[in-house]
């Protein structure tokens, strides 16, 4: 039985991929800073398809996030298949010469720091193992840019190049590196970006259908269940409504 680690797994993208590799009967390794929801998410999962899951208290802008994450794989014999790396958030949408320092670091900590404190930790593990399967959740914004996006654009072009330096990197291992760049996702993603203004966040989905956190993680799924010698490289997935990053076609 295969393993899966995601991070960022209490709610979102993370949280329907939990839902999703459950269901195909693989075990999980889930983090989060929100220990409590993932205690509840390990109920619910394991009453539901009869599979492991273990809950990792963990906040991925600490560099010893990795370490501890490594440990636990390493304490309880958890061989690592996939590390789907989606914790990531977006915080502000104000033009750079406005921009809030605070916001700033988190995103820099959260989508490229902790992306690499974590792959930094379990890629030595699956290289070791000589098989593995990486995938990091990146965003259209990680290939065009839009206004007031500067540096949340910025991070996601970072995990754009870093996913394809990875994957030269880990090649001759044996072990597969691709990302999902999704277009507009209706999660707590707008509501983080405004500091908890929900009337704000609503209004970003109105007047057309955008994705959700089910549509998203298919997609993942997909592309870690073609056969070992096919990776899908980079896959771009985007509401009908969208064409492009501010290109949205709404009905109101």
């Amino acid at each position: 039985m295969k393993t899966v680690i995601i991070t960022g797994a209490s709610s979102g993208i993370g949280r329907a991929c939990a839902e999703k590799f459950a269901e195909q009967g693989w075990n999980l390794v889930v983090t989060a800073r929100r220990i409590e929801r993932l205690e509840a998410l390990k109920t619910e999962l394991v009453e539901k398809y009869g599979i492991n899951v273990y809950p990792v208290k963990l906040d991925v802008t600490q560099a010893v996030s990795g370490p501890v994450l490594a440990e636990f794989l390493q304490t309880n014999a958890i061989t690592p298949d996939l590390l789907i790396n989606n914790a990531g958030l977006a915080s502000g949408l104000d033009p750079i010469q406005s921009g809030a320092i605070d916001d700033w670091e988190r995103m820099i900590d959260t989508n490229l720091k902790g992306l690499l404190y974590i792959t930094r930790s379990i890629s030595p593990m699956m290289v070791e193992q000589g098989f593995g399967h990486i995938i990091n959740l990146g965003s259209i914004a990680g290939k065009e840019a839009y206004p007031n996006g500067n540096v949340y654009c910025a991070t996601k072009h970072a995990v754009d190049g870093l996913t394809k330096a990875m994957r030269m990197d880990l090649v001759s291992y044996g072990i597969r590196v691709t990302q999902i760049a999704p277009g507009a996702v209706e999660t707590e993603f707008s509501e983080v970006r405004f500091h908890g203004d929900s009337a704000r966040a609503a209004n970003v989905y109105k007047g057309f259908k955008p994705l959700n956190s089910n549509d998203v993680a298919d997609a993942i799924w997909y592309c870690a269940s073609v056969p070992a010698h096919v990776n899908i490289n980079d896959l771009v997935i985007m509401p009908t409504a969208q064409a492009a990053a501010t290109i949205i076609h709404k009905t109101l």
